[in-house]
């Protein structure tokens, strides 16, 4: 077993910050997001950062989204990172909430997320 860091945290400085993964069934205190049809859950209540994804059958978001669960994590700075790494990107940049832009990549066939929050001053 290997046991350094991945290259993204250790060289790139991203931070974990959630694990999203998709289900079928409802979720306890969801929260629905209708631009993208999602239902959402469960990470605020979660030590480790699980959030339960459940999509409507007409959502707009990509197919391997809704199927493999994602890791995500945030950056600095998610223009320089998409600019930087020349990653698949599945979802464009986007605000899902104020002050939060994310985006969705793949790699080798597992999705991730990047998520840039605006900084308080």
């Amino acid at each position: 077993m290997d046991y350094e860091l991945p290259l993204a945290v250790k060289e790139w400085g991203w931070r974990y910050h959630h694990i999203g993964i998709p289900t079928a069934g409802p979720i306890a205190g969801e929260t629905f997001m209708p631009g993208h049809k999602i239902s959402t859950g469960g990470f605020k209540s979660s030590p480790f950062g699980i959030e339960w994804m459940r999509y409507e059958s007409d959502s707009p978001v990509d197919e391997l989204i809704k199927r493999v669960p994602h890791i995500a994590f945030e950056v600095d700075d998610l223009d320089l990172e998409l600019k930087r790494h020349k990653f698949k990107i599945i979802t464009l940049p986007n605000s899902p909430g104020s002050g939060t832009r994310v985006a969705m990549i793949e790699h080798n066939g597992a999705p991730i997320e990047l998520i840039e929050f605006k900084k308080r001053t």
